[in-house]
């Protein structure tokens, strides 16, 4: 039998991450974040002291980066990196890294290759309309810039040092302009996910949303 494979994409701070992690514990799954992912790279690209625009000296790094997920844990040479990709100077940088075609390819056949043999629950910007082209159910969370916004200032405070609201929502508000922008991979919805505005949802609404979703999906497969 095929694997289940549900696919969430949705902007910065639509709650994908929350969500994808609640969800995948629900139905016994493995959560991959592939945010994360690209955060983990960036994170080493800034500790080794490569420039962002040094395309080769990124990938090259990439190429020797082993990365995995444990108990929910994103590591990244035997590392435990979970706090360390939510810092702002990652933030910062994560969209120019994600934007590089080959270090994008290298991280989605870590993708594929996780989703081809288990049941998982995968966030990001492009799973639905690349990583995931069949997935099972395919989900787009989207939220106001406000909302979305607030939930990301939350999130940092008392991780991160000077947070400020206006700053972090302009930050979001440039983030979706370069996901859409990019060249590779853009963030768009694909054409036969389910959009869902999590603005005024709780997440346990969410949630009860989707697997409503994929039991439906099961049904009609079966």
């Amino acid at each position: 039998m095929k694997p289940i494979q549900i696919a969430i994409d949705g902007p910065a701070g639509a709650g994908k991450s929350t969500i994808a992690k609640k969800l995948s514990e629900l139905l016994n799954y493995i959560y991959i974040d592939t945010g994360a992912m690209y955060r983990a790279i960036t994170y080493m690209v800034l500790q080794e002291g490569i420039n962002t625009g040094d395309i080769d000296g990124i990938v090259k790094l990439s190429e020797r980066i082993e990365i995995r997920f444990e108990n929910d844990s994103i590591y990244a040479n035997g590392r435990n990196l979970d706090h360390e990709v939510r810092g702002i100077e990652v933030t910062q940088s994560v969209s120019h890294i994600a934007q590089i075609p080959q270090v994008r390819s290298i991280l989605v056949k870590i993708q594929r290759e996780i989703a081809a043999n288990h049941n998982v629950v995968m966030d990001g910007r492009d799973i639905g309309t690349n990583v995931l082209q069949d997935a099972t159910l395919k989900i787009f969370l989207t939220a106001s810039v406000e909302e979305r916004a607030l939930r990301r200032f939350q999130e940092m405070i008392g991780k991160v040092e000077n947070v400020d609201l206006e700053a972090v929502k302009a930050d979001i508000s440039k983030r979706d302009k370069m996901d859409k922008e990019r060249a590779h991979s853009p963030l768009v919805k694909a054409k036969d996910a389910v959009e869902i505005d999590t603005t005024n949802y709780s997440i346990d609404d969410v949630i009860n949303k989707i697997i409503f979703l994929l039991k439906e999906k099961i049904s009609i497969t079966n």
